[in-house]
């Protein structure tokens, strides 16, 4: 996903373009993680507990953007502080999967398909903030 956001910046993909790539990637990390609740093999809705932190993740790094007048020149307490919250949500996220798997709450393939949503969704969120950091026809303001 990280090389896919290079080509496309590469490729000088449109303002439409990417959003539409953006919520093509959105929709499959939410696909993955209904396919591990769904699925009549697994037939555990536990993994929905992710939405949880895709809500949580990018609350942190909005609000300090909010906040700091400049946040890219210089390394402020306060950007720092939305990383590391941000950086806790995601490792938690990617945790939980594996911990109910380990206890037999959810069956491993369900923490497979949990996981490959969840990096498709971090990475979907990681790239909405790097397009509408970019000078583009949007502005990051109006989110």
């Amino acid at each position: 996903m990280f090389f896919f956001l290079h080509v496309l910046h590469w490729m000088h993909i449109d303002n439409h373009e990417g959003l539409v790539i953006l919520a093509l990637c959105g929709s499959a990390s939410l696909t993955l993680l209904m396919l591990a609740c769904a699925l009549p093999q697994y037939g555990s809705y536990w993994p929905l507990f992710e939405l949880m932190f895709y809500i949580l993740a990018p609350l942190p790094i909005a609000i300090a953007r909010r906040l700091a007048d400049d946040i890219d020149s210089t390394s402020t307490a306060c950007k720092e502080l939305s990383v590391f919250l941000t950086t806790g949500i995601v490792i938690s996220a990617m945790g939980l999967p594996i911990v109910l798997a380990r206890n037999t709450v959810i069956q491993w393939g369900a923490c497979g398909l949990t996981l490959a949503g969840n990096s498709a969704a971090f990475l979907t969120v990681y790239g909405f903030f790097w397009y509408f950091s970019q000078d583009s026809g949007y502005e990051f303001q109006r989110w």
